[in-house]
């Protein structure tokens, strides 16, 4: 029987694929998962501040960090490779832009929420 286009046995094997992956998850999870058994330890939560936070620290540093190995290439280090210097500022490159487009996506939440009737 076709459900537009994909055959149920191709649903079927995706389902499965998707349990196989939970389960392997499940597995090798550091932590237990509270499962409403009171004596699994429960996953501490994850506060989206700190968390946005400490992206954006490590952003700043690897910045620095390309700042800094330019420096050290401009001034004739022999220790500083052309390679690693631009290695390391693509990086930063790669990070920042990446940071802008959760900046642009968070704003663009915001607004959607913000024009939401109630």
């Amino acid at each position: 029987m076709a459900i537009s286009g994909i055959d149920r046995s191709q649903i079927d094997a995706m389902v499965a694929q998707l349990r196989n992956a939970a389960a392997k998850m499940e597995q090798s999870s550091p932590t237990p998962i509270a499962k409403g058994d009171s004596t699994t330890q429960a996953v501490s939560k994850v506060n989206f501040a700190d968390a946005f936070k400490a992206s954006l620290d490590h952003v700043n540093q690897v910045q620095a960090d390309s700042q800094k190995l330019g420096e050290q290439f401009a001034m004739g280090d022999d220790k500083v490779s052309l390679a690693d210097v631009m290695i390391s500022m693509q990086k930063a490159s790669i990070s920042f832009q990446t940071t802008v487009q959760v900046r642009n996506k968070l704003v663009a939440a915001y607004n959607d929420i913000m024009n939401m009737q109630v």
